[in-house]
């Protein structure tokens, strides 16, 4: 019962960095209806700017600025307006491609010009547990859940009960109304990628004391997320969160109880299943469009 507790704690703590993960695939479907196939490196890339400004002789609260920063500028603003801006004329299938080569240089970037090998990466809380049911629980894991919940209901109470939030709500279910209606498309799209950018640096600095800061920590990040979106509901954020903490348990449970060989599997069973039964997601809506 001690270690089932535990593997539950660790499975939140993990689908929480999913859902955080997820919901950035959501943003952007919702603003450039392709699919960003580098969410994962953006979650892997922070940490390793912020230790690639250590290692230059920064103490480490200005490297943390200067590659919050930097990513921030780089993946909110550079990749709306570099990638996203200039490929998405040319339809969804070329903006996709463009993701999946902007995942292999940014994955190979941080390989050869950083480190192939994991590094250490400063955590924000103590190291330490907890008594919970007679359980020893690690106070990171709690503390990586409550923040990313906490995150992840901020950006929900933003988007619902602020009138920015609902500016951006309309420019992604209809941005020719929105734009005949006075509504600033173009800002309320850069807002939602900043938005998807800070995501991933939370997700970051939270998931990297874990599973150390390593450039392929991207792969297993965004497979997982991706399918923890489109298992909750690929055009909802409540189903991303849901999705996410799905798999995040499922991912730990299957690990412990079945092999840890076959840990991506599993996930992989529950995707096949959910599309077979529910195609719109557990939470998702259906959509009709035209073609």
């Amino acid at each position: 019962m001690d270690q089932f507790l535990q593997l539950i704690v660790a499975g939140l703590a993990t689908g929480a960095i999913y859902a955080l993960a997820a919901i950035g695939f959501t943003l952007v479907w919702q603003t450039s209806q392709t699919i960003n196939f580098a969410q994962g490196e953006f979650v892997m890339l922070p940490a390793i700017l912020v230790l690639a400004a250590s290692h230059v002789g920064l103490p480490m609260w200005l490297a943390f600025v200067v590659g919050t920063v930097g990513f921030v500028l780089l993946f909110g603003f550079g990749f709306k307006r570099f990638l996203v801006e200039p490929m998405q004329r040319h339809g969804v299938l070329p903006l996709a491609i463009a993701t999946m080569a902007l995942s292999v240089l940014i994955k190979e970037a941080a390989k050869n010009g950083f480190s192939a090998e994991a590094q250490q990466f400063p955590s924000l809380v103590p190291d330490g547990t907890l008594s919970m049911l007679g359980a020893a629980v690690s106070v990171r894991d709690l503390a990586i859940f409550v923040v990313a919940v906490a995150a992840i209901l901020g950006l929900q109470a933003f988007i619902t009960h602020t009138r920015t939030g609902r500016t951006m709500q309309a420019t992604a279910q209809n941005p020719t109304v929105a734009r005949i209606l006075g509504v600033p498309v173009q800002r309320m799209i850069l807002l939602t990628f900043l938005i998807n950018a800070a995501l991933a640096l939370v997700a970051s600095y939270l998931i990297s004391p874990v599973y150390l800061a390593k450039f392929s920590n991207g792969e297993h990040i965004g497979l997982a997320a991706f399918i923890a979106a489109i298992v909750g509901g690929f055009n909802q954020i409540r189903g991303a969160l849901a999705g996410g903490f799905l798999i995040g348990l499922i991912d730990n449970l299957a690990a412990a109880y079945v092999s840890s060989a076959y840990r991506t599997a599993v996930p992989l069973v529950v995707l096949v299943v959910v599309i077979l039964v529910k195609p719109e997601g557990l939470l998702g809506r259906k959509e009709e469009r035209t073609v």
